[in-house]
């Protein structure tokens, strides 16, 4: 394992562990759900880096993406807000939940080109590619939907919102994937 792996390791295992006691000493059995889900991806992530050795960034990406999900749903910012997920940034404006969907899954269009570079004869990104990944990405964002979905049939009270929610949650994964896709391109188009 290098440094950089072990780095990694241990700073989201620090903040996991804190989440998990702090959701057992809150009774939030939504984040009990979650930290399992990270765990589950965690293993996940580590096996497809042993595959096809992700780029540092996006491994600090990875956790960073995760510690903003723990602090979102288990930050109190005030009475009328709640927690830090219902925080708006201007008034009737973008969420923080928003910002944090809009970069993991420009984080998971990146993370869908380096695991699908290797399989390519030529490794530079095509438009197609591009749009491939894209799509890789916001499928993610389709899959925590259903997660929290999840979280929303079997936990009597969640933090996840109703159906504008949802919607907003796609629209930023569609604007993150967008994002990332279109710099995977553009950086493809540099290097020809």
């Amino acid at each position: 394992m290098s440094r950089t792996e072990a780095a990694v390791l241990a700073f989201t295992a620090l903040y996991v562990s804190v989440a998990a006691v702090l959701s057992v000493q809150r009774s939030n059995a939504e984040f009990v759900l979650y930290i399992g889900v990270m765990v589950v991806l965690g293993a996940a992530v580590w096996v497809l880096h042993r595959r096809v050795s992700l780029h540092p960034l996006s491994l600090w990406g990875l956790s960073l993406w995760g510690l903003a999900h723990m602090l979102g749903g288990l930050w109190h910012v005030s009475e009328e807000t709640g927690v830090l997920y219902n925080l708006r940034f201007w008034t009737d404006g973008l969420k923080y939940d928003q910002a944090v969907h809009a970069y993991g899954f420009a984080l998971s269009t990146w993370l869908c080109w380096q695991a699908l570079r290797p399989a390519l004869a030529a490794r530079r990104p095509t438009f197609g590619l591009s749009v491939l990944c894209a799509l890789g990405g916001m499928g993610l964002g389709a899959v925590n939907e259903i997660v929290e979905f999840v979280a929303v049939l079997t936990i009597p009270e969640t933090n996840v919102g109703g159906y504008v929610n949802t919607g907003w949650d796609l629209v930023s994964n569609a604007v993150g994937a967008g994002i990332a896709a279109t710099a995977i391109w553009i950086s493809g188009r540099r290097r020809s």
